[in-house]
């Protein structure tokens, strides 16, 4: 009653005022338009802005386009900014790398990117290296693959670190019935190792999809593969000097990943450092963190997992700058102690 009674005090207008505001409006419908249309419109606007901006690949031009993303614009901009192609990838693609570095701005169609691997070679070693090579630093050794690699199923991968490993998983890979790349690091070629008596057996065999551990620890768990392997035993044995006792866990195969030995070692020493020479985006150390967290051990994690990797830039040929883009003996030490709170 004391709310009627005030409003009735109220003058008119405040009142209606007051109810007005107290009914939602809807608001307008908002335009509704498909995916291709949204990019046939985004192409056409800066087709029409920029002389330079063309269009190439196969199908582009009189047919619209296989899923009609370019439907109109070879009407409307004609043969010289609408180009239709041969079926040759990692040719049209060569192609608008080159334009690219001329000044032009192509735009580059593959009809369905499952087909952008056949001009891959153009996409990472062209386009994604060229301005970084232009300043006379070579960007296309030394590289890490195994997260490429790893990522594809059908494929078993396999990472060797010494000389009992590679005998054994080289034998492994051609005995198994599966396809099987093997990432051999080519710095580790002329490296001497001891080659137990095990190993000197013609029926040696590393069986694909187990990891060893190096060294045993109680402290902390490091997780490598292929020459990082070394580095993470030279940082153990550093470590060891001051108490720290590190549990070196060498992977050997990337896929199928041996995640039942890592987190039985993580279960025991509660931390764990990943070290790995390739770039840290989506890579053999992120899906272990991520297997880590999904699975049983990361219950008994003290602290987060740490990631040492390569630095996030091609990869130079000059050997001072490779060292610097490379996990070195040093990084690692700095992860473990970072993790350890040390």
């Amino acid at each position: 009653m004391a709310v009627v009674s005030a409003l009735v005090r109220r003058p008119l207008e405040q009142v209606s005022g007051l109810l007005r505001r107290r009914f939602h409006r809807s608001a307008p419908a908002a335009l509704q338009i498909t995916v291709r249309d949204a990019i046939n419109q985004g192409m056409d606007e800066e087709l029409e802005r920029d002389e330079k901006v063309f269009l190439l690949g196969e199908e582009v031009a009189q047919y619209d386009g296989a899923y009609k993303v370019s439907r109109g614009l070879w009407k409307k901009y004609g043969d010289k900014r609408i180009i239709d192609t041969p079926i040759s990838e990692m040719g049209f693609a060569g192609i608008a790398v080159g334009a690219a570095m001329a000044g032009l701005r192509p735009i580059c169609e593959f009809m369905t990117f499952n087909f952008s691997m056949q001009a891959i070679d153009q996409v990472i070693n062209s386009a994604a290296k060229t301005y970084y090579m232009s300043a006379g630093v070579a960007a296309q050794h030394s590289q890490c693959f195994a997260a490429w690699y790893g990522h594809c199923p059908g494929l078993k991968v396999v990472s060797p670190w010494n000389a009992e490993d590679a005998k054994g998983l080289i034998k492994s890979a051609i005995r198994d019935n599966n396809p099987v790349v093997m990432l051999e690091n080519e710095l580790m070629y002329g490296v001497a190792f001891e080659f137990p008596q095990e190993a000197q057996s013609k029926d040696f065999l590393i069986p694909i999809g187990k990891a060893k551990i190096e060294r045993q620890g109680t402290h902390i768990t490091v997780v490598a593969h292929s020459r990082p392997v070394g580095h993470c035993v030279e940082a153990a044995a550093v470590l060891a000097k001051e108490g720290i006792e590190c549990e070196v866990i060498n992977m050997r195969t990337i896929r199928p990943m041996d995640i039942e030995t890592i987190e039985a070692s993580v279960m025991k020493t509660n931390h764990l450092v990943t070290v790995e020479g390739g770039w840290p985006q989506f890579g053999v150390g992120a899906e272990i963190c991520a297997r880590i967290m999904e699975g049983p051990a990361f219950n008994f994690l003290d602290a987060p997992a740490v990631r040492v990797t390569g630095t996030d830039v091609p990869m130079p040929y000059a050997k001072i700058l490779e060292d610097n883009c490379v996990p070195q003996v040093k990084d690692i030490i700095f992860a473990i102690k970072k993790t350890l709170n040390i």
